[in-house]
């Protein structure tokens, strides 16, 4: 008698078959600079049809908010690689501040002719930029999505030890000799310690799924230089100072566990707003994007449709 061989199960796929037909890679330069930038068309387009800007958040790239994207397939999604970041260089000239990022997206938008009918998404870092952006340029794009926004100054609160630390690890990487900077900022073991702090799902997949992502596109920055840059500025800035100015309809997508941006925070901003509304995932922290996508995507699409273009 023969006994049938066992397999192990194959691994879950979190993208759907369908992604790969919707998507369209090219690059541009700017300013000097190539910008690597992915386009997700819809499945099938309509006068309606919604352009989405994504801006995704420090250390990241657009792999980072793919799963949101492939949950939108009603909608247009352009997600580039912030300069300094993924497939992108570096600025040529100018630090990686919340505002030369700002300008970024202002000279991004008129390469590729997009107009105020643009909804802006930012996710975390992305979130301050996004938002100073908006706050800078009123009538540039509507409305505005704000995905785990840091709502407040990461040096303050219970958060601000910890962000300390951070800082002293991107000044200490900065300052040693450039292999020994470039191996502690691409440490394999502090991103899995950074992706195991930061994950929330019992899931064990899914957890794995997590990490790889986080190995795979987290060291992907183009030097040192323009990273302890980016981190300044994502220390530095935050939602709060600037919503009054964000006079537009925004809505805050917030996780009920998010130990970065918290949830007391994210309830202080959205009574700060002139036109906000809060939603909250509970069970998840700051992996939205990666956790809880579809969620995420539902949010988006009812707060596009009570706010048509």
């Amino acid at each position: 008698m023969k006994t049938a061989d066992h397999q192990p199960s194959p691994a879950p796929s979190y993208f759907s078959p369908g992604l790969a037909a919707r998507t369209l890679a090219t690059e541009i330069e700017l300013n000097g600079s190539s910008v690597a930038y992915w386009t997700y068309d819809p499945v099938q387009a309509t006068p309606g049809t919604r352009t989405i800007l994504v801006i995704h958040g420090f250390r990241g790239d657009h792999h980072g908010l793919l799963r949101v994207a492939d949950q939108l397939p009603d909608m247009r999604i352009i997600m580039p690689d912030l300069p300094g970041f993924g497939s992108s260089a570096a600025f040529t000239a100018g630090e990686h501040s919340v505002e030369h990022y700002g300008t970024f997206i202002t000279d991004f938008m008129a390469a590729l002719g997009l107009g105020p009918d643009t909804v802006l998404l930012g996710h975390s870092f992305g979130s301050i930029v996004a938002s100073h952006f908006v706050a800078a340029h009123p009538g540039t794009v509507t409305p505005l999505i704000l995905i785990n926004p840091i709502a407040a100054p990461a040096l303050e609160g219970p958060k601000g030890i910890m962000t300390k630390l951070a800082v002293l690890y991107y000044r200490l990487a900065a300052r040693l000799p450039g292999a020994l900077g470039l191996a502690l900022l691409r440490s394999p073991l502090i991103v899995r310690v950074m992706s195991e702090a930061m994950a929330k799902t019992g899931d064990k997949d899914l957890r794995r799924f997590i990490h790889g992502q986080h190995h795979a596109y987290f060291s992907a920055f183009a030097d040192r230089e323009s990273l302890l840059e980016s981190f300044t500025a994502s220390v530095s800035g935050h939602v709060s100072e600037v919503a009054d100015k964000l006079t537009l309809p925004v809505l805050l997508v917030a996780g009920e566990k998010d130990e970065i941006a918290t949830l007391p925070d994210q309830r202080r901003l959205a009574a700060l707003l002139p036109d906000g509304v809060l939603k909250v995932i509970p069970g998840v922290g700051h992996l939205i994007h990666y956790e809880t996508p579809g969620p995420a995507a539902g949010f988006i699409r009812s707060f596009l449709k009570d706010h048509p273009a």
